[in-house]
């Protein structure tokens, strides 16, 4: 069987206290539901997340809830931020490229020394 199609769009966010609480409209089954999800912002510096990412952040809480509750209000978790965080030092980790090491061969060729 074939799973709808779910549509997931940002509509705003607010500020309450020490928390960023994000809107979002979740469109499914030709239904349109209103979702928030709460992030802590103290806990969000702490573990080094930019303002910048806690949106997409969210959007993971959403396309990972339980679809057959109806909880709508949401929070990003401390444990999400680990999560999230392990799991980018994880792929820096892979990315990180060996340093680059002159050829011994061609030493001061860059800087104009006369020809051999």
């Amino acid at each position: 069987m074939e799973s709808a199609k779910i549509h997931i769009s940002l509509t705003g966010f607010s500020q309450v206290m020490e928390f960023r609480v994000f809107t979002f409209e979740v469109i499914a089954d030709q239904a349109t539901k209103p979702f928030t999800v709460r992030v802590d912002l103290a806990l969000a510096r702490r573990y080094g997340i930019r303002l910048q990412e806690l949106p997409l952040l969210c959007r993971t809480v959403l396309d990972g809830r339980d679809s057959s509750g109806e909880e709508r209000a949401l929070t990003y978790t401390e444990e999400d931020m680990s999560s999230y965080c392990a799991a980018a030092r994880e792929q820096a980790i892979k990315n990180k490229k060996p340093p680059r090491r002159p050829n011994p061969g061609h030493t001061g060729d860059a800087w104009g020394s006369s020809p051999r």
